[in-house]
């Protein structure tokens, strides 16, 4: 895996792209299909009838089935890999604004602007930038279903290894059957709000929501989300090796087998993960996102809507992980006439570490006002 070096020079390149708009080149999914929305939906452990069920999703305001927000991600990931060749890219956090659904048969375009960067310090690995994007999602009809901010922090992956700083973890975690059997449980036991409205007066602050739990997360997890949703072109044998001959970078040699595999292989590789400085793979941060969209739409219901969600991916969740998806309620308001709910959302691991701190914003249907937040959306 090439090593590349965050120099003036290069950061300059870097600087005349800003405000331009990016080449995307790994759209995934673009027509919201019934059997594209349910393998996303089976890709992030998400068991919403609404997403999968006709029968069930024709008794809603939907009429149809609908795509879980997060659905967009399978478009287009929110950002686009660029510049500093060899200078390894972790996505660090997103804001996503939702404006409207996207229900089975609409068409998904993306686009996205390079907006900047900034050199920061770091602890893990060299020089370091951390670079923004922004993205907007388009339906057949040209609206604007959705609006993203995403920050990438750029390392020198040779300091990362340097450094060290992850290597006192053990990996794999050394789970005991009796709390695997009691995480499974867990994992059974959430809590799909659905058919039932959830009001604006019967929420008050300080109420909880969840928990999802999503572990101890495996390959099959990381394959069944590259199914849904992958977030780079997953390519085979010729058309795999006319593209790393195009892009050398893109690619490195698998030491234990041999095989050309794509820099994502950090993700289910070892051998890969191990060259950017991490002793085990590790999750995508918006797949992780993606499981904490999971617990704001089990929240909120058929009838809920999720206006603004932000959350940061602090801490690497390894393979062998479990993680604990809540929120808590902080704030009931009325603003621009539509009655809000924030909440502030968490994803601990087993090591007690919170790997993604987040807020969200709901828009919840009302009794007293006879306001439904889908009469604005669902067209």
């Amino acid at each position: 895996m090439g090593d590349g070096l965050i120099t003036d020079e290069a950061l300059e390149q870097l600087r005349s792209r800003i405000g331009s708009k990016m080449r995307i080149r790994n759209i995934f999914n673009e027509l919201a299909s019934k059997d594209a929305i349910r393998h996303f939906a089976d890709g992030v452990g998400d068991p919403n009838p609404l997403w999968r069920d006709e029968q069930y999703a024709r008794e809603t305001r939907y009429g149809r089935i609908v795509a879980p927000p997060s659905w967009i991600f399978s478009v287009f990931p929110a950002w686009v890999q660029q510049g500093l060749r060899g200078v390894g890219g972790f996505h660090s956090g997103t804001e996503v604004k939702f404006f409207k659904p996207i229900v089975e048969g609409d068409v998904i375009k993306p686009e996205c602007v390079f907006t900047g960067f900034e050199e920061k310090p770091s602890r893990f690995a060299g020089r370091m930038i951390m670079e923004h994007q922004e993205g907007r999602y388009f339906n057949q009809k040209d609206e604007l279903v959705a609006r993203t901010k995403v920050w990438i922090a750029r390392v020198e992956r040779a300091a990362g290894r340097k450094t060290g700083k992850y290597t006192g973890i053990e990996l794999p975690h050394p789970w005991r059957e009796r709390e695997l059997r009691d995480i499974e449980e867990q994992v059974l036991a959430e809590e799909v709000r659905g058919a039932k409205p959830r009001y604006w007066e019967d929420v008050s602050v300080g109420d909880d929501l969840g928990p999802v739990v999503k572990g101890p997360f495996g390959l099959t997890d990381m394959i069944a989300y590259c199914v849904g949703a992958a977030p780079i072109d997953t390519l085979a044998h010729h058309v795999a090796l006319r593209k790393y001959r195009d892009h050398p970078s893109w690619a490195f040699r698998d030491p234990a087998t041999s095989a050309l595999e794509p820099i994502y292989g950090v993700h289910y590789n070892k051998a890969a993960a191990n060259a950017m400085g991490l002793p085990y793979p590790y999750d995508v941060g918006i797949q992780r996102h993606c499981w904490l969209i999971h617990l704001l739409t089990n929240w909120a219901g058929d009838d809920g809507w999720i206006k603004r969600n932000r959350a940061e991916y602090r801490h690497f969740v390894y393979m062998s992980d479990v993680v604990w998806l809540r929120g808590k309620v902080t704030r009931k308001y009325v603003e621009d006439g539509e009655t809000c709910v924030d909440v502030e959302t968490s994803a601990f691991n087993q090591r007690g570490e919170n790997t993604m701190p987040g807020e969200a914003t709901f828009v919840l249907p009302s009794k007293a006002r006879a306001y439904h937040p889908l009469d604005t959306r669902v067209v």
